[in-house]
């Protein structure tokens, strides 16, 4: 059992790389056949071909979870972790299509895309962006709360300059969000803008605050990234000393 939470666990040995090399090509490959299915016209051998390929894929997913929670030291931790309940998910819809038919509910088929949140951990990258994501949590939510705020401040201002001029387009304050999500993330549709002089000053004020709401929450992303660099590497000149 050890042996195999070496191969598991441990990527930087030869046999753990082969492991998560051979999983991420699974997954990519899943992927794949996820798009081909819905190719219209299909001959029954391909559907065969794919069905197949589904059932060899949930057999070798489910010895991966099965083996992961036999060599977890706290399994109940593993099993409701983000990448245990990801794994649980990749498979689930299989067992579950049992016996019932599912064809029909296309968000159940659509389960199946959990599979590449799978490649999350089998990517340094990945767990380091999660890990700069905890680091700057408190900074993250607290921005959320005040874009939130600006958001529909934003919306509030525009239903007042522009209710009367274009009642059917801004009818309300709800009516008046997708103009001001559109515009704070400076995407700009230009299906609904503004026509009167109050709105289009407004709408310039607007558009200055959102270069800070598409740039501040990147800025923090940034910053924690490097910290979590500077983590990861004190913590791989650690493990040298130790060993």
């Amino acid at each position: 059992m050890n042996r195999i939470k070496q191969i598991i666990e441990h990527a930087d040995t030869k046999r753990g790389r082969l492991f998560d090399l051979s999983i991420q090509f699974l997954i990519v490959l899943n992927l794949i056949a996820f798009a081909v299915e819905t190719l219209p016209g299909l001959s029954p051998g391909w559907k065969r071909l794919l069905k197949a390929f589904e059932i060899f894929s949930v057999a070798v997913f489910t010895i991966e979870y099965v083996l992961r929670l036999a060599v977890a030291d706290r399994k109940l931790r593993f099993a409701t972790s983000f990448f245990g309940i990801i794994d649980l998910l990749a498979i689930l819809p299989f067992y579950l299509s049992l016996g019932i038919d599912l064809r029909s509910v296309r968000a159940f088929r659509l389960l199946r895309l959990f599979r590449i949140f799978k490649l999350a951990r089998y990517s340094r990258a990945i767990q380091r962006f999660h890990r700069a994501l905890l680091i700057a949590k408190e900074e993250i939510i607290l921005f959320i709360c005040l874009a939130a705020i600006v958001l529909y401040l934003s919306a509030v201002g525009i239903y007042h300059f522009e209710h009367e001029a274009q009642p059917k387009i801004f009818t309300s304050v709800f009516h008046s969000l997708w103009w001001a999500v559109a515009s704070l993330t400076t995407v700009g549709y230009g299906d609904i803008y503004p026509i009167t002089t109050g709105g289009r000053i407004f709408t310039f004020f607007v558009l200055l605050i959102g270069l800070g709401v598409v740039s501040v929450p990147a800025g923090l992303v940034a910053s924690a990234l490097s910290r979590a660099r500077e983590m990861e590497d004190d913590e791989i000149t650690a493990s040298k000393l130790v060993g």
